[in-house]
């Protein structure tokens, strides 16, 4: 049977792919490539949900990497659970064809309860005591400390947030060798995040980026390497191009101006009400789920969303349909910007009366996605002796914060989620079967399936 390794090299364009990416440009110049029109929006878990999946989020339901649930009238972000997506996968697919079909899927999103084979995520445990125990999730469950044993513990830090670097990607393509070696399956989904951190940080015009890319072409070719010697086959692709930005736009703060937001007090910060607010957004990235609690705004609030500086559309339900987001996770508006601005979550209109969370790495508190957790406060005089201070005090018993992030948006350099002009900033799909020249992100399974 056909053996396929799919690796994700993400932010990975054409753009990007030279003299810095040797064994990249290589494989790209000796088997087909296309550009692919990224998903809508171009984020992490739409863009992979529809590589999988072969249908848009209309039809799949991941709208965002998150969203507002109106039933609890929480926000909900970066959840892991597989059954979020609703549509039949590409395994899935394949195992209904043969059912000797295995699938190994490695820090792909949606990884918990998946019905794939073998599958690794990162996953920390919470004690009653307060601590968060950096880990990953596996299944099999026991795979968890075979892996770890052999290759160390998951470097967490280095996955997210201000020590974001290679070390995540090269574990990760570790295990994909490790995974390969015990149990050779039919189909490996390799994610490998290492060019999403200064692309952000830094933008891609930034010349440390040529570093960055000289890292994950080793990394790269090292995995082309291995999966030669065994016979497998690789797909190099990527979920979408990271473009410069200049103009962060703080949506919430413009809804707060207008008296549509509600807030909490709590402890003396202040803390956002979604439940009880008119309107909100879920920041993320360039594209903004806004939620109408009172759907008689609906107008006031599009006309206040578009007319602030670097918004380039604001789609209804109409609209939405159109775009293949219409889903009753959406938001009422969704508020797409330029390719040189994106949206933040702020809410507050002074920094001192910022909610806790938001100076933290924290995921999944925030009314969206913040990039600035990519940050060290450059107020912060002796970062390393902070962090100290903050590892004494957990290690004695006390509770701390550790507050490093800082509230500059404008740090952030590059982001991404709506489709670019320049096709050169576009993900790239590299192939040894014969492939169009452009896919949308939905063709993109198709041509998976194909190599079976």
């Amino acid at each position: 049977m056909q053996r396929l390794a799919v690796i994700n090299v993400v932010g990975l364009t054409q753009g990007l792919i030279g003299p810095h990416t040797p064994r990249i440009q290589k494989y790209a110049t000796t088997h087909n490539s296309a550009c692919v029109k990224p998903a809508f929006p171009a984020v992490t878990c739409t863009a992979q949900s529809d590589y999988l999946t072969g249908a848009t989020a209309s039809e799949h339901g991941i709208v965002a990497n998150g969203w507002y649930n109106r039933d609890y009238s929480e926000i909900h972000f970066w959840k892991q659970s597989n059954h979020l997506v609703k549509s039949p996968k590409l395994w899935e697919k394949l195992r209904d064809a043969n059912p000797d079909f295995t699938t190994a899927k490695l820090f792909w999103w949606y990884n918990m309860y998946s019905s794939a084979d073998y599958t690794i995520t990162p996953r920390p445990m919470y004690p009653a005591d307060g601590r968060k125990v950096f880990d990953v999730y596996t299944q099999p469950m026991g795979m968890r400390e075979e892996i770890k044993a052999d290759l160390g513990e998951f470097p967490f830090f280095t996955f997210w947030g201000p020590k974001a670097s290679i070390p995540s990607s090269q574990w990760i393509a570790k295990s994909a060798i490790w995974t390969e070696e015990k149990h050779s399956p039919n189909l490996s989904l390799v994610y490998l995040p290492h060019l999403d951190y200064n692309l952000q940080r830094l933008g891609p015009q930034h010349p440390h980026i040529a570093r960055d890319l000289q890292e994950i072409d080793t990394v790269v070719g090292e995995l082309l390497d291995f999966y030669e010697s065994r016979q497998v086959q690789v797909v190099l692709l990527s979920e979408y191009g990271i473009t410069q930005v200049d103009t962060p736009i703080h949506i919430n703060r413009a809804l707060r101006e207008k008296g549509w937001i509600t807030i909490k007090d709590e402890l003396g910060l202040e803390q956002l009400d979604c439940g009880a607010s008119k309107a909100f957004a879920v920041a993320d990235h360039q594209v903004a789920h806004v939620y109408l609690n009172d759907p008689s705004l609906e107008t006031q609030v599009r006309e206040t969303i578009a007319a602030l500086p670097g918004v380039d559309q604001v789609l209804d339900r109409a609209a939405q349909q159109a775009a293949g987001i219409a889903h009753p996770r959406s938001g009422d508006l969704v508020a797409v910007s330029r390719e040189d601005a994106w949206f933040t979550y702020y809410y507050w209109l002074d920094d001192s009366l910022a909610p806790d969370f938001a100076r933290c790495v924290d995921i999944h508190r925030k009314a969206g996605y913040d990039p600035v957790e990519l940050f060290i406060d450059p107020q912060i005089k002796f970062p390393p002796a902070k962090i100290a201070k903050f590892l004494l005090k957990k290690k004695l018993g006390f509770r701390a914060l550790l507050d490093v992030i800082p509230l500059d948006a404008t740090l952030v350099k590059g982001s991404h989620g709506a489709c670019p002009k320049n096709k050169s900033d576009w993900p790239v799909f590299i192939t040894p079967r014969q492939t169009p020249p452009e896919l949308t992100s939905t063709a993109v399974h198709h041509q998976l399936l194909a190599h079976f």
